[in-house]
């Protein structure tokens, strides 16, 4: 009983922490980041773009579906998207033609390129603000959080989902 009492302590506190940073975090990273992109690009997009060049190969649409947390269907409609505007070329598999893989173009190389040295330019400024120290530690932060979450299901979490579970137990 008292680790469950601990552990939901934990949790709790965790959850705490998370809401004192986000509008540290929405300030200095996400509203800027939304307003780097052109008309044309969606965050979503961008997402896709990333995810294709981290992986280095070639990516099932349910593969970068589960890697960037979208459900298939948005899937088809971003990567029709990303094609029309010729970021990613669908190559069907040589062992198994109903089989498609996704790969990003040379043109969606140069613009995530131009995008990191024009763009992106806002978190260089930032970052070159921060002591090496303070800078060492974000780093060290920004790695641990994106191991952590590439530990969770990949499964879509929804507010709603968690609010009628929440309600489903205290119903109980």
């Amino acid at each position: 009983m008292q680790d469950t009492q601990q552990s939901s302590a934990d949790v709790r506190e965790v959850q705490e922490l998370l809401l004192a940073v986000m509008p540290g975090w929405h300030h200095f990273i996400a509203r800027p980041f939304k307003q780097l992109f052109r008309e044309d690009m969606s965050l979503e997009m961008y997402y896709c773009l990333q995810a294709l060049h981290r992986q280095g190969d070639m990516l099932t649409m349910s593969e970068l579906a589960r890697l960037i947390h979208v459900p298939k269907q948005r899937m088809t409609r971003l990567v029709d998207q990303l094609s029309e505007r010729g970021f990613v070329e669908r190559v069907y598999d040589s062992s198994d033609r109903r089989i498609t893989r996704l790969r990003v173009t040379q043109e969606a190389l140069t613009y995530i390129d131009e995008f990191l040295s024009r763009d992106a330019g806002y978190y260089h400024d930032l970052l070159s603000r921060m002591s090496e120290q303070d800078r060492a530690a974000f780093r060290g932060a920004l790695e641990e959080v994106q191991r952590v979450f590439d530990t969770l299901p990949a499964e879509e979490f929804s507010p709603c989902r968690c609010r009628e579970q929440g309600q489903k137990g205290a119903d109980a």
